[in-house]
């Protein structure tokens, strides 16, 4: 069997089974070319036309089998099935004690999205709500004068993002910490990246096998989803020095952030999802928040 006919096979098993992605790809052909080409050990950003006539052997068309088959009868996302995700060509560790990172954050890192905010100056930086560490890597190598703090609450989740620090050989730069919310992070940092719990309760109750499967604590922002982000704004800007910014990443709750921050007018930074998932508040917009003028008599 070649492996366009094997890429075909899995395509067709894979839609037929009506999955839910969103979990590094976001169609049935691209999910089974990510699991066909990692069961295969053949590179994942390999050209497929290239490699379309190269035989696969019995053995190997049934480990890929095997592979498929789990991918559909248990719906966790491909992640999970490799301990593999992979943000701005960096491959990161992660298994069910972490959500699989997907933070658009990361384009604006790579892509220098809001270096414009940065300066001579900027030199600790904060991840809160860490996960597997992914965006305290990327952090720490798109910026080499930086030190990073990567914080969660989940001392699992921290685990994971251990690996990946040790992985990228950043234990000299990255430190990690058990903190609820900012309990634990006291600062002051000069940027602070943060991709919280944000989804509303009615959007939990209708999210896929897909995403369930990962930590719900990852995940579940409240009614509005806005919880984690309330208290956050409310305790940062002890914790920010002078012409620090926040980078705060909501995905589809911008109606749900404007009707709890009325008063705020952040900067809504481009991604390749549009122009309202994430969004940058520099430290005196947070002061403002934090202590209103007082209204004339």
């Amino acid at each position: 069997m070649s492996l366009q006919d094997l890429l075909n096979e899995a395509s067709a098993r894979l839609e037929a089974a009506r999955l839910s992605y969103g979990h590094g790809t976001t169609n049935a052909r691209d999910e089974a070319a990510w699991l066909v080409l990692w069961q295969l050990d053949l590179p994942l950003d390999g050209d497929l036309d290239d490699m379309a006539h190269v035989p696969v052997g019995h053995e190997d068309v049934l480990a890929v089998n095997r592979l498929i088959a789990r991918r559909i009868d248990s719906r966790l996302p491909a992640a999970y099935l490799t301990n593999e995700a992979w943000l701005q060509g960096v491959p990161f560790y992660v298994d069910q004690r972490a959500i699989v990172p997907r933070s658009f954050i990361a384009e604006l890192i790579a892509e220098g999205g809001f270096d414009a905010w940065l300066g001579e100056g900027t030199r600790a930086v904060l991840d809160l709500c860490t996960g597997n560490g992914s965006l305290a890597v990327l952090a720490a190598m798109a910026w080499p004068d930086v030190c990073v703090t990567g914080a969660d609450i989940s001392a699992d989740a921290l685990a994971v993002g251990g690996i990946n620090v040790e992985r990228h050989g950043l234990t000299n730069r990255i430190s990690l910490t058990q903190s609820d919310g900012l309990a634990n992070c006291s600062g002051p940092y000069d940027l602070v990246l943060c991709n919280p719990p944000y989804v509303n309760a009615r959007s939990m109750s209708m999210l896929p096998a897909e995403y369930r499967a990962e930590p719900e604590l990852a995940l579940a922002g409240g009614n509005d989803g806005m919880d984690f982000i309330r208290g956050l704004l409310r305790d940062l800007p002890s914790r920010l020095n002078p012409g620090g910014i926040l980078v705060l990443e909501i995905g589809n709750e911008r109606a749900h952030f404007e009707a709890a921050f009325p008063r705020l007018e952040p900067v809504w930074l481009s991604t390749s999802a549009g122009d309202d998932q994430v969004l940058l508040l520099p430290s005196d917009s947070l002061l403002a928040l934090a202590h209103p003028p007082t209204p004339l008599p």
